[in-house]
Formats: C-alpha cells, structure tokens, sequence
C-alpha cells in the first residue's frame, strides 16, 4: 500500500493528456498530490522546490525536452526520484533504451486510464513496469548501446550543454542560458567529447543523434 500524501509529477505539454493521467493516478491513489509542468523549466523548478516527491511520468518529447534528454538529466540529476516514460511511441528498441537510461517503467499512452493506474501503482510499490509483450533483453545495436553507455555517465549540466549544442548554440549562448561563463561551458564541452569518445562538438552531436538522446533525432521518437 503506498503512503498516504503521494505526489505525483505529471510532465507533459499537452493539457488533455495532462487531465487523462491525473484521473488514471487519481482513480488509483485518492489522496495522491498531482503536480503538473509543461515543459523541462517547469519540471526542474518543480523538483527544486518540491523535496518529497514520489514519482515522475515524464513524457519524451515537450519545451526543452527531445527524445532522452529529458530523462538523462533527471535521472543524473536527481537520482532518489524515480521517474516513468509516458509516450506515444511503442517501439520495442525506443522502450529498451529507456530502461536502460535508467527509467523504472515504460507507458504507453494508448492504454486505458485503468492500466496507467496499474502501471503507476506496480512502480510506487517498488517493482517497475513495462508493456508485458516487450523483451528487454533483446539485443540492440552494439553501437547505439555504447554511445547510451557512455551517455549516461554525463553530469546533469554536461547533459543540458549537450542538448543546448544539439539545437546549435555556440559556447557564449549557452553560458548565458545556464548562466555561467564561457570558460566553464568550454570545460563541459571538453568533458562531453572526452566522455562520448568525439572529437568535435558536431560529433557529440551526431553521436547522441544516433540514440535519439538529443533534439536531433525528435523526428523519431515522441
């Protein structure tokens, strides 16, 4: 049985989906606290100012977020919280990989508000969750392995700078975003390229690409 008072994060962009996930937690967990975010910003602040929450759906594409990108960070980021893809892509490779970055369960957005509810419940009880007909222990490309490997080793910053190189800023954006100086962001970038064994930082780029760890593979994965 889970604690009484759980929160719950719900990120997604889309406000629809947003109200069906509340109802599948809310049918399950009565007195569950759900808290909304639209974007990556919102979810990070969130986090920040919430100390107790209990479980993250996280969707794999929204503002800020494409592909794993959203979930490398949290999971570097904040390690303790366990958090669960929501998404509406159901491919087998896109679900092992996701397991791999270390999510604790993989829902599809095509099940019924009862079967979320479930899926919600197997995770808070510690078990993870994933669609019964998936084999996680399929073998992937060996490539792509390597590169989610060496992905995962990333610090929650080196992840953000990843992504912010991955929508083509220069060194003096960035430092502006994350609000550092140009040096510091300098010293990321040469992490990342000795980290994804690159030379460049269009390499890293190409090479998170690869994975859909980054923007640049959006196209195929939501």
């Amino acid at each position: 049985m889970e604690k009484a008072g759980t929160t719950i994060v719900i990120a997604d962009d889309h406000p629809l989906f947003r109200g069906a996930l509340r109802q599948a937690v809310t049918g399950v967990l009565a007195d569950a606290r759900v808290i909304e975010a639209g974007g990556l910003d919102e979810l990070t602040a969130t986090l920040a100012e919430s100390s107790d929450v209990d479980l993250v759906l996280l969707d794999l594409t929204m503002p800020g977020v494409q592909g794993y990108s959203g979930l490398i960070y949290l999971r570097a980021q904040h390690p303790d919280i366990p958090v669960v893809i929501v998404s509406a892509n159901e491919d087998p490779v896109v679900i092992r990989r996701a397991v791999g970055f270390g999510a604790s369960g993989f829902i599809p957005k095509s099940l019924d508000t009862a079967a979320i509810g479930a899926a919600v419940q197997a995770v808070l009880a510690g078990d993870s969750w994933t669609p019964p007909d998936v084999d996680l222990a399929a073998d992937d490309d060996d490539e792509a392995a390597e590169i989610a490997k060496r992905m995962a080793t990333l610090t929650p910053q080196q992840v953000r700078v990843l992504m912010m190189l991955s929508e083509g800023l220069l060194n003096k954006q960035i430092a502006y975003e994350l609000g550092v100086s140009e040096a510091t962001v300098k010293a990321h970038v040469s992490a990342i390229l000795q980290k994804l064994g690159v030379e460049s930082r269009t390499q890293a780029v190409i090479a998170a690409s690869k994975i859909g760890a980054t923007a640049k593979a959006s196209a195929s994965i939501a």
